[in-house]
């Protein structure tokens, strides 16, 4: 059975139509051959009947009465068979348009359109017909010298004999036409293979050449000789592998120089920030104590918010450059998963606004703080984005060796839009608001995380509305760095 992709291959394709063109260039050639010596065969066979018969005729008519009674024309008629000898043709005569007259009684075959022709023409006519599956051969041959008067021959002689002999000599040249041609499919075949395999080699080439630049060698450049459409080709796609090279380090290049910045500057930002949030603090707390005025109390909440809300963007750009610079690194332990759950809940003062489903005794080897992370980016999404009456619930269950933990809401779901790119840097729910919580780095930072784990985390929403977040973990997570 030939496979499709065989089929539909360029090597596949130019042998074909090489074949193709050659099996139909030597068709056409035999069949041309075989029509003109067909031809040829058949008027030799015709002008030498014809060249007899007028020869032995000038030899006997002129020795005709010039009224010649049915017995001299029966005489004529048999002296004229024969003189076909080998030939073997039938005669018959007719006089002034009268009936034929034959040597023995019987007619030979004559087809009716030559009898017919040969009343009013004054020249020699021939025709080909069949007679018992067997082609013959007809001629009429007017005789002039016969006529006393002027005008239409008096004396009309007929002939015909079979073709066979002629017919045989034809089908050998049928047969060697066939023969000559057979031996066209293999030759064909072979050189169109030769032929394909030179024009492909450089097609290949540029295959492997794309494969590897695919691959990220944009450093690929193929070896171009001549100066064919190939060659072209060839030189085109080195220039594509030198441009795609250029900008790919130009690429590179600005983005690291995108994420130093973003480190030193969070770096940087930080020792201030630290100073701030102290500062903050103390403010906080002359606040709450009612040392402060109402209004100073106010601005003193506003800018504790805002300075904490810009630490954690500090921490969140810190850890995104940790990653960026595959810095990261786990600390594993083993832990019990139920717990940790828990204990992230109870941390941020959530457990009465989440509902759990938790297998006790589930252990597994994880970092428990970028777990911690994750759970908390999912949870804190969960509610920030579910409405105010949402309900959330984690659930934990175990799948093929493997940690499943589902973080579910019945809030309104994620936009259609938005569900591919939710785990993407910066990308909010509500692209209209300039300010926000959260930072945009959130379920970022937690996808980092989790395939840190050798885990994965993806996004969807519920047949019954409401957003599902999952987190797969194995549950012995080896020592790696990010």
């Amino acid at each position: 059975m030939i496979r499709p992709s065989l089929v539909r291959g360029l090597r596949a394709q130019l042998v074909v139509a090489f074949l193709l063109v050659s099996v139909v260039s030597a068709l056409t050639a035999a069949a041309f051959t075989f029509r003109q010596g067909q031809s040829a065969i058949v008027a030799r066979a015709q002008a030498d009947a014809l060249r007899e018969l007028r020869a032995h005729v000038a030899a006997r008519v002129p020795d005709l009465p010039a009224d010649p009674g049915a017995a001299r024309l029966r005489t004529l008629a048999a002296q004229l068979e024969r003189a076909g000898g080998a030939r073997g043709w039938r005669t018959a005569l007719s006089y002034r348009g009268g009936p034929l007259v034959t040597a023995g009684g019987q007619a030979p075959p004559l087809p009716a359109q030559l009898r017919a022709g040969a009343a009013s023409a004054a020249t020699a006519l021939a025709q080909r017909f069949h007679h018992a599956g067997t082609p013959w051969l007809a001629v009429s041959l007017p005789v002039t010298a016969a006529a006393r008067p002027s005008g239409r021959p008096p004396l009309v002689v007929f002939a015909s004999f079979s073709l066979a002999s002629q017919q045989r000599d034809v089908d050998a040249l049928a047969a060697a036409a066939r023969t000559g041609a057979l031996p066209v499919v293999p030759a064909s075949v072979v050189l169109a293979l030769l032929a394909a395999r030179r024009l492909l080699r450089p097609v290949r080439r540029l295959r492997s050449a794309a494969e590897r630049v695919a691959g990220g060698s944009l450093d690929t450049r193929v070896t171009v000789t001549g100066d064919d459409e190939l060659a072209d080709l060839g030189r085109t796609f080195n220039t594509m592998a030198a441009t795609l090279q250029a900008d790919a380090e130009a690429l590179r290049a600005v983005e690291a120089r995108a994420r130093r910045f973003a480190a030193d500057v969070s770096h940087e930002l930080r020792t201030p920030l630290a100073a701030m949030s102290a500062v903050t603090g103390v403010l906080d707390a002359d606040a709450a104590s009612g040392r402060l005025a109402p209004l100073t109390a106010e601005a003193v909440q506003l800018v504790s918010d805002e300075t904490r809300k810009l630490t954690r963007l500090v921490e969140d750009l810190i850890e995104v450059s940790r990653f960026d610079a595959g810095a990261a690194v786990l600390n594993l332990d083993e832990v019990d998963v139920a717990e940790l759950v828990a204990k992230t809940l109870a941390l941020r003062h959530w457990q009465d606004r989440v509902g759990t489903d938790l297998p006790p005794g589930l252990r597994a080897r994880l970092d428990p703080r970028r777990v911690d992370v994750v759970l908390a980016n999912l949870v804190g999404n969960a509610l920030r984005h579910g409405g105010p009456q949402v309900r959330v619930l984690v659930r934990v269950r175990t799948d093929a060796g493997r940690i499943v933990v589902t973080v579910s809401d019945d809030g309104p779901g994620i936009p259609d839009d938005l569900l591919p790119h939710v785990f993407d840097r910066f990308t909010k729910a509500d692209t209209a608001r300039a300010r926000s919580d959260g930072s945009g780095l959130g379920l970022a930072i937690a996808a980092e995380n989790a395939r840190l784990h050798g885990g994965a985390l993806t996004a969807a929403n519920a047949p019954g509305g409401g957003a599902v977040l999952t987190l797969t973990l194995p549950r012995q997570t080896r020592d790696a760095a990010g």
